[in-house]
């Protein structure tokens, strides 16, 4: 179980760590070295879940032991650049919008072979399912799940507070649980603010 702490404060980061989380995952590079520098030298295993734009790899390598959403070669490459042998999950869109992050199924197995490639330890596969009835959930799931299988892959990472329950059943290794641990944020948003802060590194790819 992965306590997702974004838009909270380092007391819940605090609080995770004492009830025995697996880790903390964040979203949005700015906050998370903002909260990593205020609960220095307490350091729970941060996961990063969010979209994630190459020129902010080099603020989070330090920090980041899983990065659960890679889902393009030249984050990866950046990631092996900053962080080599670092532990790295590859992002499925399960929704099919094509604002949202993630590659496509078919694209998996390339991706994967690439970072492996590239020195990185590929564990699963990651995705977000589209918004909707927990149950509606429950195919695109299982298509991950069965993806990670053909690849011999034995993280999961499916599953958020509104349908943990689906994913678990479908055969989540990987919960990622926010609001449901934490109660609701106090506002839509918030987590983004002061992103922009970290100095920037042109991006040909964007996120």
């Amino acid at each position: 179980m992965i306590a997702v702490t974004k838009g909270f404060g380092p007391e819940a980061v605090r609080a995770a760590v004492a009830a025995g989380a697996d880790g903390c995952g964040e979203n949005y590079a700015q906050e998370l070295v903002d909260k990593a520098r205020e609960l220095d030298p307490l350091q729970p295993r941060w996961h990063f879940i969010g979209q994630l734009q190459r020129n902010k790899v080099r603020h989070l390598a330090p920090l980041v032991s899983v990065w659960q959403s890679v889902d393009r070669l030249a984050l990866g490459a950046e990631i092996a650049r900053r962080a080599p042998g670092a532990t790295v999950m590859v992002q499925c869109n399960l929704s099919g919008e094509e604002h949202k992050g993630g590659c496509t199924f078919a694209e998996v197995p390339g991706l994967v072979s690439a970072l492996t490639d590239l020195g990185l330890r590929v564990t699963g596969l990651m995705g977000v399912a589209a918004a909707g009835p927990p149950e509606s959930a429950r195919p695109s799931f299982e298509r991950l799940v069965e993806v990670a299988d053909e690849l011999g892959l034995p993280e999961r990472s499916i599953g958020m507070s509104g349908d943990y329950e689906v994913a678990v059943e479908a055969g989540a290794t990987v919960v990622r649980l926010g609001t449901v641990l934490f109660g609701q944020r106090s506002s839509v948003g918030a987590p983004r603010t002061g992103d922009d802060e970290l100095p920037e590194q042109p991006d040909s790819v964007g996120q």
